[in-house]
């Protein structure tokens, strides 16, 4: 009998971690994106050590995912954040602090700047930013939108990651994004 091979499985929000995205969802009144996988030793339960949860008063929102090691000898870290803009399709705008001449300014520039390509995941099409601002420092970003919405997802590239694991880890995690709809109240 022939060989066959069989469709790809379906990625699937964890139980563990849905509730949590799910409520998400609802209080921004949005679509969110769970995670089904993320890099190691990161888990996608919001709330409590290693994850922090931010929505501004617009329902933009950011969640963010981490661990920390420090040793003598050197520090690891792995740093995921997600983050969504409801009805906005716009590059957000970011406040730097500069020092010019002695006088402090404040410029304006892109949250997420310096454009790398695109890539795509299924019918998902993504612009990678190296250079971005505020909790993305740091990090490469994927960039795309849903419906009229921006989202992002990056990560920082540090140790123990080095810059093309930190792909091969955004790579993975957008194959693997769920989709929750808001629940009505």
């Amino acid at each position: 009998m022939p060989a066959t091979s069989a469709a790809p499985a379906k990625p699937v929000c964890p139980a563990a971690w849905r509730r949590d995205w799910q409520k998400l969802a609802s209080e921004v009144r949005a679509p969110v994106y769970c995670p089904s996988w993320l890099p190691e030793p990161l888990r996608g339960k919001l709330g409590g050590l290693g994850s922090a949860r931010y929505v501004q008063p617009d329902r933009s929102y950011l969640v963010a995912l981490f661990w920390l090691d420090t040793t003598p000898t050197g520090g690891e870290e792995v740093h995921v954040n997600f983050r969504g803009y409801p009805g906005k399709g716009a590059v957000p705008t970011c406040e730097d602090t500069v020092t010019v001449k002695g006088k402090i300014l404040h410029p304006k520039l892109p949250c997420f700047d310096d454009a790398r390509g695109r890539r795509a995941f299924g019918s998902t099409k993504v612009t990678v930013y190296t250079a971005n601002q505020g909790a993305d420092a740091w990090h490469v970003l994927y960039a795309w939108h849903h419906r009229g919405s921006l989202y992002t997802l990056s990560e920082h590239v540090a140790p123990p990651f080095t810059y093309a694991q930190v792909i091969g880890n955004l790579d993975r995690m957008m194959r693997g994004l769920v989709l929750l709809q808001p629940e009505s109240t």
